[in-house]
């Protein structure tokens, strides 16, 4: 239920405990009388003050996304993201944070397996209209990954970052003794027999390097799974992820879409690192 991860959140006016009033649509207020009301979508707005500086994805780019995921051609990947998370959300009160939840499309299958309380959170108000909707049973926030988090010190039990930037102090802070963090990045290769043609960003030399450098003073790396998924693509399935990632930015989606028509069978792999970090037993 939404009210099952509303303890764990903290105001980010004045850091205290909120509350949750409705009925929908709901409303966080903290003891402190700060308040803030869901969307008509489902989804609670944060940001105050300046916002944010990070470019959130747009509308055209969540429903390519969405539109790709919903396909199923990541399904094997939403899977095993779910198996690993599931033994640290067995117990009763478990919590899950999707840092970068997007469309919500792989937290709906780790819920799917291990029903638990969940919290989602992106920069892209477009991407959790679509959350919202898909996990209503989350709280889904609009949120800077890069300022301090609003949640309380050691309240989850498990994160996943898939394809979206990481906080490893605040990670560290929130995660209880003993949780997961699992990490999703894209490998050498990742798709590598359609990048160019549909204009796709490669891969930054030492990615994998860099992401175990930023963890490893908050955390130990307990695992590396590297798994490829093999691919059939239509001339419509190109243009959605050629635009859902990074490059969506960049790209004209009318020509996109236009390069790729007359496409009917391409075969593609998607390359994915699986990185699963383990805090200290102790909270150390």
């Amino acid at each position: 239920m939404l009210s099952d991860a509303v303890p764990a959140l903290r105001c980010p006016v004045c850091q205290g405990p909120f509350g949750l009033s409705g009925p929908a649509p709901f409303s966080l207020r903290c003891v402190a009388g700060h308040s803030f009301d869901a969307a008509k979508q489902g989804y609670f707005n944060l940001l105050s003050g300046k916002g944010t500086v990070f470019e959130a994805d747009t509308a055209e780019m969540v429903a390519a996304r969405n539109d790709f995921l919903g396909a199923g051609h990541y399904a094997a990947l939403a899977e095993a993201i779910a198996e690993l998370v599931s033994p640290v959300l067995s117990a009763a009160g478990s919590l899950i944070l999707d840092s970068g939840t997007g469309t919500g499309h792989y937290l709906r299958t780790v819920l799917d397996r291990t029903p638990t309380a969940a919290i989602g959170i992106d920069i892209s108000k477009f991407a959790l209209r679509r959350a919202a909707r898909l996990n209503p049973g989350a709280i889904n926030l609009v949120w800077d990954i890069w300022r301090p988090l609003p949640i309380a010190d050691h309240a989850v039990d498990a994160i996943i970052v898939v394809f979206a930037p990481r906080n490893p102090p605040e990670f560290a802070r929130v995660l209880r003794p003993g949780g997961r963090v699992i990490v999703v990045t894209p490998r050498n290769g990742h798709l590598g027999e359609i990048a160019e043609r549909t204009g796709m960003l490669g891969i930054e030399p030492g990615k994998d390097e860099r992401l175990a450098e930023s963890m490893q003073e908050f955390f130990a790396l307990a695992d590396t799974i590297q798994l490829d998924v093999d691919l059939k693509l239509d001339g419509r399935d190109l243009a959605d992820v050629a635009f859902m990632g990074p490059a969506g930015h960049h790209l004209e989606r009318p020509a996109l879409v236009a390069s790729t028509a007359t496409e009917t069978s391409v075969h593609a792999t998607a390359k994915f690192t699986l990185s699963v970090f383990t805090a200290p037993e102790d909270g150390s």
